[in-house]
């Protein structure tokens, strides 16, 4: 499992790198000169050429990455040139938000998804198993800002049952906490769910045709034993690769959901570095957001040896 796992990281590093360079590339190629957004009216030419120098904007973009990537590997990701705040504690402060977000999201879809995936299974070619695949296509049509408007209506206009924006931290009061994401929660949820719903239904009803799924209806064993048990688990390596895209997934549909539930979280925190051309945050969030997605899929490649052995041993 050592030897795995060291191989695995060793395919990390370069993609890691690969990541930070277009990263770096993305936003030192942007139209507009930094000097210039920094000093705004006081844009003088001897000012200009000044902070240029100062922020090494004159020295030849290849050096500017080798001197950014060695202040990135040592923490320092740079600092907002209009909050002075460091990038490292502005993502450190909204991180939590989006964290509790999308994990509330994704338990949101697998506990719709799942359920509804076992029993589609079990029950293929039924009117309910064609009933919730006709479902499911129609919620995969519907985008995110969508259903954040109408739960929006529903839950907070109509019925008044949730609070339509805002947020209090969970150390605060728990409960409050709970209130205000449950609807940004369940916007994300509702658009990750019929995805994992499919692929699980899928791979349970191909798993459900082996031969010792047989060989347990031939012992006797309850139904519900043979699909929690025999059925479920060999159906889970396409469950764990579509919940870790499902992640970055959710990484990008939280930029909509908290602008729109007024979150302060790091797409809202991202959207503003756009909105005021703070190309440091930016470069600095979009930056930890990628390396978050690598590391989840690298955390989804050592689930995968866990779940089946042949594939830490190199017979899968």
């Amino acid at each position: 499992m050592l030897a795995f796992i060291a191989r695995r990281f060793l395919y990390l590093v370069p993609v890691l790198l690969a990541v930070s360079l277009l990263t770096f590339l993305m936003a030192s190629l942007l139209p507009g000169d930094l000097a210039y957004v920094i000093l705004g009216d006081q844009a003088e030419p001897d000012k200009v050429a000044a902070l240029q120098h100062d922020l090494g904007l004159d020295q030849p973009i290849w050096w500017r990455y080798l001197g950014w990537l060695g202040h990135v590997l040592e923490g320092d990701l740079g600092r907002s040139f209009r909050t002075g705040q460091t990038v490292l504690k502005a993502v450190v402060e909204r991180f939590p938000v989006s964290f509790e977000l999308m994990l509330l999201a994704q338990i949101i879809a697998l506990v719709i998804g799942v359920p509804l995936a076992i029993i589609c299974a079990a029950r293929s070619g039924g009117p309910f198993d064609r009933f919730m695949t006709g479902t499911a296509f129609a919620m995969l049509s519907v985008p995110t800002f969508l259903s954040a408007i109408l739960l929006i209506y529903l839950f907070a206009v109509q019925l008044r049952w949730l609070p339509a924006t805002g947020y209090v931290p969970l150390s605060e009061d728990p409960v409050a906490n709970l209130r205000f994401f449950i609807l940004p929660a369940l916007t994300l949820g509702l658009a990750e769910w019929p995805g994992i719903m499919r692929v699980l239904r899928s791979d349970m009803i191909a798993t459900l045709q082996e031969d010792f799924i047989t060989l347990a209806k031939a012992k006797g064993l309850k139904p519900s034993r043979i699909l929690f048990l025999h059925a479920l688990k060999p159906s889970s390596l396409t469950l764990v690769t579509i919940t870790g895209i499902n992640i970055g997934r959710l990484m990008g549909g939280t930029v909509v959901v908290e602008q729109i539930f007024a979150l302060p979280g790091i797409g809202r925190l991202l959207v503003g570095a756009i909105n005021t051309r703070d190309l440091i945050i930016l470069q600095g969030v979009v930056l930890c957001v990628a390396c978050g997605y690598v590391l989840i899929n690298f955390i989804v490649d050592m689930l995968y040896a866990v779940l089946d052995p042949r594939i830490r041993h190199g017979h899968a």
